[in-house]
């Protein structure tokens, strides 16, 4: 019988973890053994830990000191495994009856086989289909997104918010909230770089599966509830702050280092002032503060990003 495990990065995510782990206990597990449940705590401090032994499932936790970011804590969580499949999961998503089994059984298909990733149709809170597949980035993508021009077109961006994510299909990136991956594919690419400490990681862990001839795919028979921004959400400045660092990184990595250098001046120059204009118009001043204070810590991480971004081969 195939085995899954499963690997939740932990940082101060709350009753929400409990929630998750708990849902994991309910779900069909018809035709895969759950050979075990990592839990990798990345030093939370709101003692969301507490009481998870309770929980009847093949639980492990590894509590870090200090927080190793996204990337690194997800290959700490997989790195003894010996499971056919590994299941990366938010603690921020509840999963329902069929979430494990049906993309294991698509999965477990002979004409299947190069399919290397699997993502499935994530519920919000509202009880809507969220839209969370993504194209691999472009540089146009990247500066129509700097100069908002994805909210008045939205084809224009990576993310795939023009379709309705009703239907199966074959897309380039699902989101890492359910991200489903063949352990074998996962040890063959070394896992998720490290250099990304959190956003990106995933979506570049898809391309360089696509560069080894899989593919990633997007199932609409299983599905699972996903809130989105987790406990990023009490620190939005230091989310925008991850998630531009990761951009200027991935931009070094997948382009050309003019293309890389023109994106990060887009980035460090226009972007504050688009996102700021953008945030009066609303009338959004707590996020015009948020803004700032993100870009206070990407212009002082700016020496050591970019002289880490040109290392990537």
């Amino acid at each position: 019988m195939k085995k899954l495990d499963i690997v939740i990065v932990n940082w101060n995510s709350g009753e929400q973890l409990k929630s998750c782990l708990e849902s994991i206990v309910k779900t069909d597990k018809t035709g895969f053994e759950l050979n075990k449940v990592v839990v990798v705590d990345n030093a939370s401090s709101d003692n969301s830990l507490f009481g998870l032994e309770e929980i009847d499932l093949p639980l492990k936790i590894i509590r870090n000191s200090t927080n190793r970011g996204f990337a690194a804590a997800c290959n700490q969580g997989a790195k003894e495994s010996d499971a056919d499949y590994l299941l990366f999961l938010n603690p921020d998503t509840v999963l329902f009856k069929d979430s494990l089994s049906k993309p294991i059984a698509f999965m477990e298909k002979a004409e299947n086989r190069n399919i290397g990733i699997v993502g499935i149709q994530l519920i919000n809170e509202n009880k809507e289909i969220s839209r969370t597949c993504a194209r691999f980035p472009t540089l146009g993508q990247f500066v129509s997104k700097i100069f908002g021009l994805d909210r008045l077109f939205p084809k224009l961006s990576y993310f795939m918010a023009e379709w309705d994510h009703k239907s199966d299909r074959f897309v380039d990136h699902v989101i890492g909230a359910f991200f489903l991956v063949r352990r074998q594919l996962f040890e063959k690419l070394n896992g998720f770089d490290e250099r990304f400490f959190v956003y990106l990681e995933d979506l570049d862990f898809s391309y360089r599966a696509k560069q080894l001839g899989y593919s990633s795919y997007y199932l609409t028979s299983a599905q699972a509830y996903h809130k989105g921004g987790g406990s990023s959400e009490k620190v939005k400045d230091v989310r925008l702050f991850y998630s531009l660092r990761s951009r200027i990184l991935y931009g070094y990595k997948r382009f050309n280092w003019i293309s890389a250098t023109f994106l990060t001046f887009c980035t460090l120059i226009i972007e504050p002032i688009t996102r700021i204009v953008f945030a009066v118009m609303k009338g959004a001043f707590v996020e015009v503060i948020e803004t700032l204070k993100a870009y206070k810590l990407l212009w002082s991480d700016i020496p050591r990003l970019i002289l880490k971004g040109r290392k990537f081969e």
